[in-house]
C-alpha cells in the first residue's frame, strides 16, 4: 500500500530506544531536557511541514517546507561527511482537532522508515540534521494496515531490521529489534505524542510543534517515525557512501527469521505484502 506523504506533516521521535542517542553522539544535546520518567523519549521533532506560506511572522523554518521523502534514493548532503541510516517503524495517523488542539490520534498504517541523519556538531535543532532537501528521508511504498494499535494488534509481532549493502555485501546496520520493545509504544506513545504536539516548547533541541501545525493549516494526517534502533558495531562505525544501498525491513517474526530476512535482502526476494521494505541508493 503506497501512501502519499506530501499532504501530511511528518515527525520523528528522539530517544525511544535505549542507547541509540549515545551511539549517535546526540545524548549530550538532551542533557537539560526533563522527562516525566527515565525511559521516556526526549522530544518529537519535525521533518516536513506542508502548506507553508511565506510571511515575516512565520515561526516554522522554511527548509521544513521542502518535501524530503524518496523511497528509492538518498541524495548525500553537500559538504557533509557523516551520514547514517536511522532504521525505524513509522506510523501514519489520522488527527482529530478541537479548538486548535490535538485531541486524538488514530494510527492507520505502518511501514519501514529511514529517518536518515547527518552526524555533526553545532546543529541547534534536531530537524537541521534531518531535512537537507529532496531525497533526504525514506518511507516504504509497502505500508501495512493497522488493525488495533495495542499488544493484541498486528504490530506486536513485527521486528525492524536494517542493512547497508556495499560492494555486494549485506551488512547488518541496526540491531534487529521488536517494535514492541520501543520505550514508548501503543497507548503510551499516543498519549505522549498528543501532549508533545500540543505543548512542546522551543527549548534546546526541541521545537514548538503546535505552532508549526497551526501554520500548516491543522493537517488531517501525520506520519511519525517512532524511533531508531540501536546500531550494530558495523552500523555505529560505518557511514553512508556514494553507491551504497540503505535497506530497512519491518517484518513479522512469526513468519520470517532474521536469517530469512538477510537472505531476502541478498536475493532481492522480499516480495510479500506482509513485509514492508525500504531500499534506497545513495547518490552524490
Amino acid at each position: 500500500m503506497k501512501i502519499d506523504l506530501s499532504k501530511m506533516a511528518t515527525f520523528g521521535v528522539a530517544g525511544n530506544f535505549t542507547g541509540h542517542l549515545e551511539q549517535a553522539g546526540e545524548a549530550v544535546d538532551f542533557t537539560n531536557v526533563k522527562t516525566k520518567e527515565a525511559k521516556a523519549p526526549k522530544a518529537v521533532f519535525p521533518t516536513f511541514i506542508p502548506n507553508l506560506k511565506e510571511g515575516d511572522a512565520a515561526v516554522t523554518p522554511r527548509f521544513l517546507g521542502v518535501f524530503p521523502f524518496n523511497s528509492n534514493t538518498i541524495i548525500f548532503p553537500h559538504g557533509e561527511q557523516k551520514l547514517q541510516i536511522e532504521p525505524e517503524c513509522a506510523i501514519v495517523c489520522n488527527i482529530t482537532w478541537k479548538e486548535g488542539k490535538v485531541v486524538a490520534l488514530e494510527p492507520v498504517v505502518f511501514g519501514a522508515s529511514n529517518d536518515c541523519s547527518i552526524r555533526k556538531e553545532g546543529a541547534k535543532k534536531i530537524s537541521q540534521k534531518k531535512n537537507w532537501g529532496k531525497a533526504s528521508k525514506g518511507f516504504s511504498d509497502d505500508a501495512i494496515a493497522i488493525d488495533s494499535f495495542d499488544e493484541k494488534g498486528i504490530l506486536n509481532r513485527y521486528r525492524i531490521a536494517s542493512f547497508l549493502v556495499r560492494d555486494g555485501k549485506v551488512n547488518p546496520y541496526g540491531e534487529d529489534s521488536a517494535v514492541r520493545d520501543y520505550s514508548y509504544i501503543y497507548g503510551t506513545l499516543i498519549d505522549w505524542l498528543i501532549e508533545k504536539f500540543n505543548s512542546q516548547k522551543d527549548e534546546g533541541p526541541a521545537e514548538p510543534i503546535c505552532e508549526y501545525l497551526k501554520e500548516s493549516g491543522y493537517p488531517e494526517k501525520v506520519m511519525v517515525s517512532v524511533g531508531a534502533t540501536r546500531y550494530t558495531e558495523y552500523g555505529e562505525k560505518n557511514f553512508l557512501q556514494d553507491g551504497d544501498l540503505a535497506v530497512v525491513v519491518v517484518y513479522p517474526e512469526d513468519k520470517y527469521s532474521k536469517e530469512d530476512i538477510i537472505k531476502g535482502v541478498e536475493n532481492n526476494s522480499l516480495n510479500d505484502d506482509a513485509v514492508s521494505v525500504l531500499a534506497q541508493k545513495v547518490e552524490l
